[in-house]
């Protein structure tokens, strides 16, 4: 899918202004990880732990979404937002899988950047900054370079194997977000249309853009109009129609972008109607 955020006409901000606030607003995220994949963070756990905002479900009788597991769980306590639909499909490629089909589901920074540029269009993050990954969880932060050549992070996204064994599929279930958050509709709720969708932003001059996608459709089935925002943890409101998307699991994206790079950030959160 190669849908892109149009650029918009904004007013001037001074470039080394801007390339300040980025690296300080890429500086949360970037933290969460290690550059050389060795030891990171200590991932969040199912109560302290958050996708798009909101606290992650832990269905009874599996482990908790946050610890490290040997295999997924009998219910996947996640809304399975790409590239799988379900476990059904996550379980035909991996059986499939060993005549060398598609081998980038076992890589999560392949699957990370799939999403990125293809799935939601963001061809202009073209850089893998730092993954994370223990156990069945990874996360990956996704960027672009500024003008000093220095990688700033756009996102970090939060992968999970879906499925068995160490074949199992990685699977995009959302993003942390820092200074572009996406906390409404809550994460995994049940939503109708008009999608009331908001969350908070810490930037200058920003213009966001809301799209809601379903990953079996090749346009949106849903946007809005661009929503003027900037501040300190500042709040954002919109709403979406999404007129003939449902019954389906939704991926929900909101962007800002157009200082430096064409998409500078941006947050994603599940629901299904």
């Amino acid at each position: 899918m190669t849908t892109k955020i149009p650029r918009r006409q904004r007013r001037r901000v001074p470039v080394a202004v801007t390339v300040a606030i980025l690296a300080a607003l890429a500086a949360a995220p970037l933290a969460a990880c290690s550059r050389d994949g060795g030891p990171a963070a200590p991932l969040p756990s199912a109560t302290g732990g958050s996708i798009g905002g909101s606290a992650v479900p832990t269905v009874p009788g599996t482990s908790a979404p946050g610890a490290s597991t040997t295999s997924a769980p009998a219910d996947f306590p996640y809304e399975p937002l790409w590239p799988f639909r379900d476990r059904a499909e996550a379980a035909a490629w991996q059986q499939d899988s060993a005549s060398g089909h598609q081998p980038w589901h076992l890589d999560p920074a392949a699957t990370a950047q799939s999403f990125t540029q293809h799935y939601l269009g963001f061809t202009s993050l073209d850089k893998i900054v730092k993954v994370a990954t223990e156990g069945d969880q990874s996360r990956v932060s996704v960027g672009f370079g500024n003008p000093n050549g220095v990688a700033v992070v756009a996102a970090v996204i939060h992968l999970v194997r879906l499925g068995n064994g160490d074949t199992a599929p990685w699977e995009v279930v959302g993003t942390e977000d820092t200074a572009l958050t996406l906390t409404a509709p809550r994460y995994a709720a049940t939503v109708h249309s008009p999608i009331a969708v908001g969350g908070t932003i810490t930037g200058v001059d920003e213009s966001l853009r809301v799209r809601v996608l379903r990953s079996d459709r090749d346009q949106p089935v849903g946007q809005s109009t661009p929503i003027s925002a900037g501040g300190a943890g500042s709040p954002w409101t919109t709403t979406v129609s999404v007129p003939d998307a449902c019954p389906a699991t939704l991926t929900i994206v909101v962007a800002t972008g157009g200082h430096v790079s064409e998409v500078e950030r941006f947050a994603v959160t599940g629901a299904h109607c």
